[in-house]
């Protein structure tokens, strides 16, 4: 079946197939335009060749497998690529692997199988702050940066610098809870220490 280019626009499916074989293909970039780099993500080192165009989002999903990270606009407007460089956040649609210089932390690294769930992990879950799940790995780095940065001192505080993360579903008011809670719960054992 070959369908035509409409009249708005649109693309037919063989050349929207044509354009992602394309994009696909050119992750496998030639030897000698490629750069070697040497990465820590999530613990673990890695060595690898890839195109000094290639995004870090890219890398993860495409070259390691590491698919927790989203791909969602990849305009770094929604934040559902959020992934922690050097423990800060960063969108990493718009980062280029060739450029990380610290370790990358990606939702497969705050816990490891048969281990209890990172505390906001947790939180997540206890608080029903998820619906789809599309952007709760983004939504749970964010916030574990959003904290570690001192900006959860309040709902207010936590609205206004997890903004840069949307959730579609619009389970906003439960993530501020679980994001209150683990942030409650650090300070209560601060207390009694």
């Amino acid at each position: 079946m070959v369908m035509r280019r409409s009249t708005h626009g649109a693309m037919s499916l063989d050349e929207f197939a044509q354009n992602n074989a394309r994009r696909r293909s050119s992750f496998h970039f030639y030897e000698e335009h490629s750069v070697r780099l040497s990465l820590v993500i999530n613990g673990h080192p890695y060595e690898l060749s890839c195109d000094p165009r290639t995004t870090l989002l890219d890398t993860l999903r495409e070259a390691l497998g590491l698919t927790g990270t989203k791909k969602g606009c990849d305009l770094g407007q929604c934040g559902a690529c959020t992934v922690l460089v050097g423990g800060r956040r960063v969108l990493s649609c718009l980062m280029l692997t060739a450029t990380v210089d610290e370790e990358v932390t990606t939702i497969e690294g705050l816990s490891k199988e048969g281990e209890p769930l990172h505390p906001l992990q947790q939180a997540f879950w206890d608080h029903d702050a998820f619906q789809c799940g599309y952007c709760t790995p983004g939504q749970i780095l964010s916030a574990i940066g959003c904290i570690a940065e001192g900006h959860a001192g309040s709902a207010e505080d936590i609205r206004d610098y997890m903004s840069g993360n949307l959730c579609r579903c619009a389970a906003y008011p439960r993530i501020v809870e679980a994001i209150q809670s683990v942030v409650s719960a650090r300070a209560d054992d601060a207390i009694s220490s």
